[in-house]
């Protein structure tokens, strides 16, 4: 998937059909001079539903698809006949897509599983039709109900990315390529910051043909909450990370102080994110000796009191192993 066909947020204008109308008809026919009314009820408006689809991973079928109408009820005929439903229109979406109400910014529903659907317009009901009206004292009503309207609103899918790890850390922190030699996922990697501009997902394989899935999302910056940088466009998405991973380079200026802003951004954000479990990697640990290392953990053990930490080298391949053991214990706890 290319970054350009990452698409996690998009605007979308949906319809629901009408229902039918119901029939005003006599019954006619040779012999049968009153045959009363019978005339049949509209069919229900066609429905709008949004469905999980495992397969998918962003929001690109919507980028140039912005509106989804269903189709009206047919209405209804003689001889009690009821009108066909209208059609329903199902929109697929990626696991971990938020449907938003666009006019109140209010939370629908969230797609979570595969197959599960959500209708989000409902279509109208078709009306009844006339036999429905017959009574002693009005035995040929000549009215009938009109169909109920459909539904039709604005709405916002957002999607979050679904990950077991998601890695938290500065621009060029090194996540792109730790992520490119843990998994087999191919994410942009250069010497500058903000190379990655969009979540690269990865699946980590592990001992006895397991597996979870690594998330790189674009980095943090101070003020990231207050939509500075890539702002809330990829924090959303380490909401959904069951483990969150903090990159921390070895050649920072101050590891405990890097720590502490990208603690204090997600703490902004939303608080409950800090909730999650999470690990700390000081990267780029080829760059040390034994004596440094020695000489950092006595630091780091009271800076970061009792948050577990270890020092990782991607281009060294130093500790991958060893972290791939830590974060799968992690996440079967």
């Amino acid at each position: 998937m290319t970054e350009g066909n990452f698409v996690d947020y998009v605007k979308m204008h949906v319809s629901s059909g009408n229902g039918g109308k119901g029939s005003v008809h006599l019954h006619r026919e040779k012999y049968i001079t009153k045959g009363g009314p019978d005339g049949g009820d509209g069919g229900r408006g066609g429905h709008v539903i949004v469905k999980g689809n495992k397969n998918l991973w962003t929001l690109v079928t919507f980028k140039h698809r912005r509106h989804f109408k269903a189709e009206h009820g047919a209405h209804g005929s003689k001889s009690r006949s009821t009108g066909a439903d209208g059609a329903d229109v199902y929109m697929e979406v990626p696991l971990g897509t938020v449907v938003r109400d666009t006019e109140t910014n209010n939370i629908l529903f969230e797609i979570t599983e595969d197959g599960e659907e959500k209708i989000v317009a409902k279509g109208g009901m078709g009306g009844r039709g006339n036999w429905h009206f017959k009574s002693s004292t009005n035995q040929t009503p000549r009215y009938a109900q009109p169909g109920i309207p459909g539904e039709e609103l604005h709405i916002t899918l957002e999607l979050k990315v679904l990950a077991d790890v998601g890695l938290v850390g500065f621009p060029n922190a090194g996540k792109s390529t730790l992520l490119s030699v843990m998994t087999s996922a191919k994410p942009k990697i250069a010497d500058y910051e903000f190379t990655t501009m969009k979540p690269n997902l990865g699946i980590v394989e592990y001992r006895d043909f397991k597996s979870f899935v690594m998330a790189d999302i674009p980095g943090i910056i101070e003020g990231a909450a207050e939509g500075k940088g890539l702002g809330h466009y990829f924090l959303r998405h380490i909401e959904r990370n069951a483990t969150l991973l903090f990159l921390i380079p070895a050649d920072s200026k101050d590891i405990s102080q890097e720590y502490e802003i990208l603690l204090n951004e997600l703490r902004r954000y939303n608080a409950e994110l800090l909730d999650k479990e999470r690990l700390i990697l000081i990267s780029k640990a080829d760059m040390l000796d034994d004596e440094l290392m020695d000489e950092m953990r006595i630091e780091l053990d009271k800076d970061f009191k009792g948050t577990p930490y270890m020092f990782v080298s991607s281009v060294a391949q130093l500790g991958l192993q060893e972290l791939k053991d830590r974060l799968w214990a992690m996440l079967n706890e």
